[in-house]
């Protein structure tokens, strides 16, 4: 697994969302997420019943990028890895813990665990640009 360097991981810990790319049958597909950095990997939550989560138990190569476009200072980190579920135990309620306490739609709309899962990404590629 890589690691992210320091410039890397506090523009992560700026941010809240990404773009996820996961694939079925050669087809890709990219959705907006919500994130959040732990322990070296992004952590993200999905519903059982989207494409994400169907394409990841096929394949769970992926592919993340968390960026600010700006004409002439694009700032981005890009990742690809492999996701693996997290639907409950202590590394679920960890995580679950974060959300609630960073998003303010976790608190609105609150779930137990086996109602909603994350996905955890451990980096095997690392780029990034416009750090400084």
């Amino acid at each position: 697994m890589k690691k992210f360097n320091q410039k890397e991981t506090a523009f992560l810990e700026s941010l809240e969302e990404a773009r996820i790319a996961t694939s079925h049958e050669n087809i890709p597909h990219v959705k907006p997420v919500s994130f959040v950095l732990v322990d070296n990997a992004i952590i993200i939550a999905t519903d059982y019943k989207t494409r994400t989560h169907t394409n990841i138990k096929s394949n769970p190569n992926v592919g993340i990028v968390m960026d600010i476009y700006k004409s002439g200072g694009h700032k981005a980190v890009c990742v690809q890895g492999k996701a693996v579920i997290v639907e409950e135990g202590s590394e679920f309620k960890k995580f679950y813990d974060i959300f609630h306490e960073k998003f303010d739609w976790v608190r609105k709309d609150p779930w137990k665990e086996n109602e909603a899962l994350f996905l955890k990404i451990n980096p095997k590629n690392i780029t990034s640009w416009g750090l400084g």
